[in-house]
C-alpha cells in the first residue's frame, strides 16, 4: 500500500494512505479543489470544536513513500507518523550518500524518514529526537524497512545539548541534516524557537562537520522562513559549500503540487 497525495483546495488536502482515503487542514491550500468526486467518503480530521477524527480510520497500518515502509497511527494533533512531503529530500539523502562511509546526524528526526535513507546508503546515523514516544516510533519504522542490524543511534535529547555534548566529546559528522520546528519542548521541557534558536544551532553544527564534509541539510515548515532566509543562514556559515534552496512540494494526483515548506542544502565537493 503506497502514499499518494489525491487533491487540496478549500484549506483541506486529500490524502491515500494505501487504501485509507483522508482530508486533513492544510492552511495554504486556499484554491478550490480540482476533483471533488475523490473527496466522497473520505475519513477526515477536523480542529473546529475540538480536534477530532471522524470516519474509518485503523488505529494502526503500514504504507509505503518513496521505498520506505512507515507505521501510521492516527495522533491528537492530526499528524499520522510520516511527513510525505520530504520524500524529495529522501531520495537526495541516498544519492548524496551512495558508496559513501559516511557518519550522519540526524536532528528533530520525528519518525525517521531520513534516517531510514541514509541507513540504507550505507551511513552511520545518529538520530536525535526529545520525544521519547517518536525515537520508538522511528525504531518500528526500520524494523519494517529490516534496518535493525543497520549502524544507527536512536538518542531521546534536546538537540541543541546534544550537539554541544558532541563537541565536547571530539565527535564529527560527514552530513547533518535538520528539521527544526516553529515551536518545540525538548526531553526536559527545553523551549525551542526558531527564530532565536536556529541560528546557534547551526554554529554548533559547523563545528561538528568533519573535515570533508559531504552535505547540510536544513528542512522547515515555518511560514515565515522562506528559501531565501534558509539559504542565507547556510551561506554565511558554510564556507566552501554550494548552497542552494528552494520549496518542498508535494506533486498531487490531480489539481495543483502543494507547497509544503522550504529547504537550504549545502553541498560540498
Amino acid at each position: 500500500m503506497s502514499y499518494q497525495l489525491l487533491d487540496s483546495g478549500d484549506q483541506r488536502k486529500l490524502e491515500a494512505y494505501g487504501d485509507i482515503v483522508i482530508a486533513r487542514p492544510c492552511s495554504q491550500a486556499i484554491w478550490h479543489p480540482q476533483n471533488k468526486k475523490l473527496w466522497q467518503g473520505a475519513a477526515s480530521f477536523s480542529r473546529e470544536q475540538g480536534t477530532r477524527w471522524e470516519g474509518k480510520i485503523p488505529s494502526e497500518w503500514v504504507v509505503k513513500c518513496e521505498g520506505l515502509k512507515f507505521k501510521l497511527s492516527p495522533t491528537d494533533f492530526g499528524h499520522l507518523g510520516i511527513f510525505p512531503e520530504h520524500k524529495m529530500h529522501w531520495a537526495f539523502v541516498k544519492e548524496a550518500l551512495k558508496g559513501k562511509k559516511a557518519k550522519v546526524l540526524n536532528l528533530f528526526a520525528y519518525s525517521g524518514g531520513v534516517t531510514l535513507a541514509a541507513a540504507l546508503a550505507g551511513a552511520e546515523v545518529t538520530h536525535v529526537d526529545a520525544s521519547k514516544g517518536m525515537v520508538s516510533w522511528a525504531r518500528d519504522n526500520a524494523a519494517l524497512n529490516q534496518c535493525e542490524d543497520r549502524p544507527i543511534r536512536w538518542i531521546v535529547d534536546d538537540v541543541s545539548k546534544f550537539c554541544t555534548r558532541e563537541l565536547k566529546r571530539g565527535r564529527s559528522y560527514d552530513a547533518v541534516i535538520l528539521d527544526p520546528p516553529t515551536f518545540g519542548r525538548g526531553a526536559k521541557g527545553e523551549v525551542f524557537k526558531i527564530e532565536e534558536h536556529l541560528p546557534p544551532l547551526l554554529d554548533l553544527i559547523v563545528k561538528l562537520l568533519s573535515p570533508k564534509p559531504l552535505f547540510v541539510l536544513l528542512t522547515c515548515h515555518t511560514p515565515a522562513f522562506s528559501q531565501s532566509v534558509l539559504s542565507h543562514l547556510l551561506k554565511e556559515r558554510l564556507k566552501g559549500a554550494q548552497v542552494t534552496a528552494g520549496e518542498t512540494l508535494l506533486e498531487s494526483q490531480s489539481g495543483f503540487a502543494l507547497p509544503c515548506g522550504h529547504f537550504a542544502r549545502g553541498l560540498y565537493e
